[in-house]
């Protein structure tokens, strides 16, 4: 399981959603990616595919950061998502 986690603007808690597929997960990555490249802000609407009633929909111009990681790996505590300095 994959997690595409998306930082927003004067927010603490980052917004989450899950895919099975590695390869999924970096299509949302990339969907996400070029919606900040654009100019213009515009709505973006996300799903989980673990609990599908799962649903949010953002302003692109409020989402500072996306990142991908595997699930299992936070998990176990050997690699947390993100980048950091420790190895």
């Amino acid at each position: 399981m994959f997690v595409v986690e998306l930082s927003l603007k004067l927010s603490p808690m980052p917004v989450a959603v899950q895919r099975k597929e590695l390869s999924d997960a970096q299509a949302l990555y990339a969907t996400v990616k070029q919606a900040l490249e654009s100019a213009s802000p515009m709505l973006l609407e996300l799903s989980c595919e673990k609990e599908e009633s799962k649903q949010i929909c953002l302003l692109t111009s409020e989402v500072v950061a996306v990142q991908i990681y595997e699930k299992s790996a936070m998990a176990s505590g050997s690699k947390r998502p993100g980048f950091s300095l420790d190895n």
